[in-house]
């Protein structure tokens, strides 16, 4: 198995909020997990979908509604949201929203 090196991103600095719809950059990504970041346009949304993997949501900036499975949660800074696989999730952005979204098999 190949030895992965660290590193380090400024996220703030990397947040970029599009005109409508989602910016997304992808951090760091292997065959074991996914760790983006996602920056939605107030008023934009993901329609409902699953994973097969694993996966959790750091809110890191703005406010939105994250639905896993048939709960609404309020998304603000400092919101964690554990999701297991196969779970069926949305989200819209109430204001411009970032978010760090890390998927692990």
């Amino acid at each position: 198995m190949k030895q992965e090196k660290g590193f380090f991103k400024d996220l703030n600095e990397m947040m970029e909020f599009p005109r409508e719809g989602v910016f997304s950059k992808v951090l760091a990504k292997s065959d074991r997990f996914n760790y983006t970041l996602m920056c939605l346009a107030k008023g934009s949304d993901i329609d409902e979908h699953t994973s097969t993997k694993n996966g959790c949501v750091q809110v890191l900036k703005g406010k939105g509604i994250f639905r896993l499975f048939d709960k609404d949660i309020s998304m603000e800074p400092g919101i964690f949201i554990f999701m297991p696989k196969d779970a069926p999730h949305s989200l819209k952005a109430e204001e411009d929203l970032a978010i760090l979204l890390c998927l692990n098999k």
